[in-house]
This record gives structure tokens, C-alpha cells and sequence, in this order.
């Protein structure tokens, strides 16, 4: 028994100096991987940003604080976000597919992976925007009613730049969330992997 086991502990003794970045294969796409990792987080997180804050701006606006208050819009909206935030990623991306070869014209690499990485992180990101946005006092908005600001006014010169700080928070937030996704899209060829 003591034969057995001797060599494997001369080999566990001997010092090795190879790293797991000394294989070939992790050198030669590392810099790839990680260039379209970023591209499609990036990208989509900008759409991202862009849409979900409209849509968040729409669920405050037709809500029961918005301006213009519609009940059942609202309640179409809220129920899409609901939906769309609770669908497990990867189902999405499946069922995305032929939205994304309609749109890209594949369903594979980092261009495809943004189309569902983008409409997954949009109700996420304008949830959080109506958040942030019902969490501006009321008072500000009453202050710039009673100066005659209209509501594009309000929206983006009150209620926007008051909840700047928290949108900022919220936009890095969902990043890093894409950044997540983006992982999964690659074990299904996405990208990035």
C-alpha cells in the first residue's frame, strides 16, 4: 500500500510553476471573450438605461402621483414589467429566438445576445426607475406646478434630476445584473464565452 501512495506524494511535493492562464487555449481567447462580454453588456446596458427609464417615466406618469393619471395604461404596464421581470433569463433567451433572427440575423454571437439580455433588463431597470422617481418629495413637484412649469418640465427638470443620484445607483445595478446574464448567454453561445 505504502508503493501506492509514495509516488503520489512525491508528485504533490514537487512544485509546479503553470498557472491556469499558461494553457494555449485561455490565451488565445481571453481578450476575445472578454471584448464581446463587454460589448454586449455595454450595449445593452445602454438600451437598457434609455427604454427602461421611458418606461418607468410612463408607469409614474399614468399612475396614481403622474400627471397623467390612467388607470388601466398604468395597469397594462405594471403588468408587463411584472411579467417580464419574473421570467427566468434563460427561458427568455430561448424564447427569443426568433425575435433575435428576425432582428440580428442569427441567434448566435454577442449582437444576438443583446436582444434578450436588453428586453430581459428593461422592466428591471424601469421598476426600478419608478421607484426611484416616486421616492422625489411632492412638494418639488407642487413648487414648479405653482411656477407654471409644464410637464415635460416637471418630468425632466424635477422629477428626473431629483432622482439623478438613485438612477445613477439603479443604471450600475443593472449592469452588473447584465453582466451576470451575459454569463448565460455565453453557455448557449452568445458570446462571450
Amino acid at each position: 500500500m505504502n508503493s501506492i501512495l509514495l509516488p503520489l506524494s512525491q508528485a504533490a511535493a514537487v512544485p509546479s510553476s503553470r498557472t491556469w492562464f499558461d494553457n494555449p487555449a485561455i490565451q488565445n481567447k481571453l481578450g476575445y471573450a472578454l471584448v464581446e462580454t463587454l460589448a454586449m453588456t455595454f450595449v445593452s446596458g445602454a438600451i437598457t438605461v434609455i427604454l427602461g427609464l421611458l418606461l418607468g417615466l410612463a408607469l409614474v406618469s399614468t399612475g396614481k402621483r403622474g400627471q397623467f393619471r390612467n388607470p388601466t395604461l398604468y395597469w397594462v404596464l405594471s403588468q408587463i414589467v411584472n411579467i417580464g421581470r419574473s421570467m427566468p433569463f434563460i427561458i427568455l433567451m430561448v424564447a427569443l429566438i426568433p425575435l433575435t433572427r428576425l432582428l440580428v440575423g442569427t441567434s448566435l454571437g454577442w449582437q444576438a445576445a443583446c436582444v434578450p439580455l436588453t428586453i430581459g433588463a428593461i422592466p428591471f431597470y424601469a421598476r426600478l426607475v419608478e421607484t426611484a422617481i416616486n421616492d422625489v418629495d411632492r412638494g418639488k413637484v407642487e413648487a414648479a406646478l405653482m411656477m407654471g412649469a409644464s410637464g415635460r418640465q416637471i418630468t425632466w427638470g424635477v422629477l428626473v434630476r431629483e432622482a439623478l443620484p438613485i438612477l445613477i445607483q439603479s443604471a450600475t445595478v443593472t449592469i452588473i445584473t447584465l453582466l451576470g446574464y451575459s454569463a448565460m448567454a455565453g453557455a448557449v453561445g452568445g458570446g462571450g464565452g
